[in-house]
């Protein structure tokens, strides 16, 4: 998986406005009702990390999720972060 361009990252951060740039990877906040509703997303969001054989930095502090994305063996952002940042949106953002 290469590193893609700070170019490359913030135009596809364009469909990701939960989601910043910095320090070498894509970082979110996302805040719940509560830690039941916090703890069962980072749940799901555990399946959909195994499935992708791709894992997150995350901090979990009562009703906050803080996540940071990054590629470590390519040093950087892939694409491998932004196909995990679209599956955590799925999960995270309530329904329509």
């Amino acid at each position: 998986m290469e590193k893609l361009s700070e170019q490359d990252i913030e135009k596809k951060l364009l469909r990701f406005p939960d989601w910043e740039y910095f320090n070498d990877s894509l970082n979110a906040e996302f805040e719940f009702e509560n830690f039941k509703d916090c703890f069962s997303a980072m749940s799901r969001i555990a399946f959909e990390c195994e499935a992708l054989n791709h894992h997150p930095s995350w901090q979990n502090v009562y009703n906050v999720l803080t996540i940071s994305l990054s590629t470590h063996d390519a040093g950087g952002v892939t694409n491998k972060d932004f196909k995990l940042a679209e599956a955590i949106e799925l999960i995270v953002e309530p329904e329509e």
